[in-house]
């Protein structure tokens, strides 16, 4: 066994990208559990090989470990197994939860831009109204995942963006439709993006007016290796006894781009509670804050994968 890679975000990098918008996820809490497993492991020197600590910057939306996995990161620094860890505010301090296989949901934005024809408000008979279209658009692409998506299968398609002119008085040239989609597998990604053109067309047409769709592939599903799942969940038992494992942990529509580093390298993703009380609010809100109770918890676990995937043997 020459590597053991330990991810986590760097929220600096995150924030200063993200300028003006709310971010809470707690990625400084996930920075300093990896720095206290580092501190611990260079201390106390119990194991045998290498250990690459990643610290992935621009996690959500920016693309950081597809950027790192393209930049060779794991021809610079080779890895035999990977682990990465997130908080999961609403499960109680002290406990862990994963499942094996997928356990989150790859994920894609986009973007519709309509075009119609500019007017005045008061006489829209000399218009195509591309507000309208909208409207009638955003209604149909939630007929994707009722009635195109198998039924047994999950996903989501989330329209979280109108925009469209500037007055009262006037009818806008053009408007934009914005969101994004999830699923645990690419053919139904694939599915939704085919589905998303044809009706955003199609419904554009149907008035008079134009729609183009930028459907862009952000995240790939995050797949945990069955095996590297079982270890880390019974390193963590280790720690905090089997009860406080969850080992068939919910699936996750959230997204996490830790995925373009497991679809290239085996390993598992764990989630840790936060908490179920007072700060145990949902992250991306601004009323976010990380729990500093858990840190012990993620540190802990963290130099235990170490010490048990690199064993120092008896001389």
């Amino acid at each position: 066994m020459d590597a053991l890679p330990i991810q986590e975000a760097n929220i600096f990098a995150h924030k200063s990208r993200h300028a003006g918008r709310m971010h809470a996820c707690g990625h400084d809490g996930h920075t300093t559990m990896l720095l206290g497993a580092a501190q611990h492991l260079a201390r106390t020197k119990n194991f045998d090989g290498t250990v690459n600590f990643i610290f992935q910057p621009a996690e959500e939306g920016l693309g950081g470990g597809k950027a790192m996995v393209e930049d060779g990161l794991f021809e610079r620094f080779p890895c035999d197994t990977i682990f990465g860890m997130h908080n999961w505010p609403g499960c109680p301090v002290g406990k862990f939860a994963i499942r094996p296989d997928g356990m989150m949901a790859g994920g894609a934005f986009f973007d519709v831009q309509i075009t119609g024809k500019g007017a005045h408000g008061a006489k829209p008979e000399t218009g195509i109204d591309p507000v309208l279209v909208a409207s009638h658009i955003v209604t149909a692409l939630q007929s994707i995942v009722s009635r195109n998506v198998t039924p047994s299968d999950t996903a989501v398609l989330s329209v979280t963006q109108i925009h469209g002119g500037d007055a009262y008085n006037v009818i806008p040239q053009t408007a934009a439709i914005r969101g994004t989609a999830r699923a645990f597998s690419m053919d139904t990604l694939k599915l939704i993006e085919t589905n998303m053109r044809r009706i955003a067309e199609s419904v554009a047409a149907g008035f008079g007016a134009t729609a183009s769709l930028d459907f862009r592939l952000i995240f790939l599903p995050t797949v945990n290796d069955p095996a590297e799942t079982a270890f880390i969940a019974d390193t963590a038992a280790e720690l905090v006894g089997e009860e406080n494992v969850n080992r068939d942990g919910p699936l996750i529509m959230a997204s996490e781009d830790f995925s373009y580093m497991l679809n290239v390298r085996p390993g598992a993703y764990m989630m840790i509670g936060d908490g179920d009380g007072e700060g145990g609010c949902a992250v991306h809100n601004p009323a976010y804050d990380f729990n500093d109770q858990i840190l012990p918890y993620g540190a802990s676990l963290f130099v235990r994968l170490v010490e048990r995937k690199l064993e120092r043997l008896p001389r």
